[in-house]
């Protein structure tokens, strides 16, 4: 029967190749196995036509294809103007007291710790990293920014636990969910554990990013500079506009008042903005992104890297990356250390939000903005190249994944300690605990 299955095939280089593409086939064919591993991939047209935003609109076809696209362009422009409120705002309310506002996180575990609880509740890296590129156009020190950047990365793995519930049903299929959850989390547990005290004690990351920041700002004169020069010069053209109308409207209001109204405008703006973004870029590109994932299977740990970035980087959600490799490892078709270099790859993809929201910066605040969003671009490429070329680092995030969705498949309370433990209740006590400490 075998060979009945696999024509043409005559080496066995050819026929893991074979195996490897009709496996992927085979995932949107029901199957009539008592087994139910083989249907947890859903189909993914369905849920989209379901999510439509555009729906209402009467059209179709290339007419549709075109809104869609147009959308996007849109959409991108409000993030830049949302960016650009949120640093007006911080810097009309804050003014030059945003330091001893932000005296509270001056202790980089506090900062941490309120970038791990913002992206768990935001359920959104990019927007953590966005508001927090903004605030620092407005006047935020960058020692302040940087832990919580470090922190958001932590916070926007609690997506992927979610979809891993999904499929708790199944003991099989659940263990083989989790596992490739949670090696997200690992992952980047065992990448703040090396890069954050390195931060902390040598500022590497924060140096190499502000050499940087000043070519990227134009703040130079090479042709580099230039370049990114007149990217920023038709970023505050475009945005302008807007931002100039909503701080016209904040000082009406006055003051401080006004300030925090315009940077409420703005956090309320990107957290719209880029939901729309990421939903819309799923509808256009996620079929495109499954066709990456699928053929980067089997070619290698850096073939995976590169491609998870990509698919990140197109539909600008690192949720999506992860809905796409969760299903698979439950079906039991893909091992999750197979699949675990996308998920390292979507930490880079992600890190685009923030470096084109810096690009909406101006001003003196420019080049700090920049800074921040290179930091964070900088900690999450640097954890892939070191962790993924050392096989003994390499190793540890799918045996803790593999441990704890062990545990987990025996007692769902695990589950529960884990998200609760990691994402809440440890970093609300570095709040507390250190304020009170210090």
């Amino acid at each position: 029967m075998q060979k009945e299955e696999q024509p043409g095939v005559h080496t066995l280089d050819e026929a893991e190749g074979y195996e490897e593409r009709n496996r992927w086939n085979e995932e949107a064919e029901p199957k009539d196995s008592e087994d139910s591993d083989d249907t947890v991939d859903g189909d993914d047209s369905d849920d989209s036509d379901k999510k439509d935003p555009l729906g209402f609109l009467p059209l179709s076809g290339q007419a549709k294809k075109i809104a869609e696209w147009l959308s996007v362009v849109i959409a991108i422009w409000l993030l830049l103007n949302a960016v650009g409120m949120i640093g007006s705002g911080f810097n009309m309310a804050a003014g030059d007291r945003a330091e001893e506002l932000f005296s509270f996180a001056e202790n980089p575990f506090v900062g941490l710790a309120i970038g791990i609880l913002a992206t768990a509740i935001l359920q959104s890296s990019s927007t953590t990293t966005s508001i927090v590129v903004g605030m620092l156009a407005g006047g935020l020190p960058l020692e302040v920014a940087v832990p919580m950047l470090f922190g958001a990365n932590i916070g926007t793995t609690v997506t992927s636990t979610l979809v891993a519930l999904g499929l708790s049903g199944n003991k099989k299929q659940f263990q083989r969910a989790f596992s490739m959850a949670t090696v997200h989390d690992f992952y980047n547990l065992l990448a703040l554990l090396i890069f954050f005290p390195l931060e902390l004690f040598t500022g590497f990351l924060s140096r190499v990013a502000g050499a940087m920041a000043g070519a990227f700002t134009g703040q130079g004169d090479g042709v580099l500079d230039s370049i990114f020069s007149a990217i920023g010069d038709f970023v505050d053209a475009v945005t302008e506009p807007l931002v100039g109308v909503a701080e016209g409207l904040a000082e009406n209001i006055g003051g401080v008042w006004g300030g925090i109204a315009l940077t409420i405008a703005g956090v309320v703006l990107i957290l719209l903005v880029i939901g729309f973004i990421g939903r819309m870029l799923s509808r256009l590109l996620v079929g495109r992104a499954k066709e990456i994932l699928h053929n980067a299977l089997g070619k290698g740990t850096l073939s995976g890297i590169v491609s998870g970035a990509v698919i990140t980087t197109a539909v600008q959600s690192s949720s999506t990356t992860t809905s796409l490799t969760v299903p698979l490892a439950a079906s039991g078709k893909f091992e999750m250390r197979r699949l675990f270099p996308f998920v390292v790859g979507a930490n880079i993809g992600t890190t685009v939000t923030g470096l084109i929201a810096a690009f909406s910066a101006s001003g003196v605040e420019a080049e700090a903005a920049m800074t921040g969003a290179l930091v964070h671009t900088m900690f999450n490429t640097f954890a892939a190249i070191l962790i993924m070329s050392i096989p003994l680092l390499r190793a540890l995030p799918p045996r803790g994944a593999e441990w704890l969705a062990a545990l987990a498949t025996k007692n769902k309370i695990y589950v529960f300690i884990w998200v609760g433990g990691v994402f809440f209740i440890v970093p609300l006590l570095a709040v507390f605990a250190t304020n009170s400490l210090f």
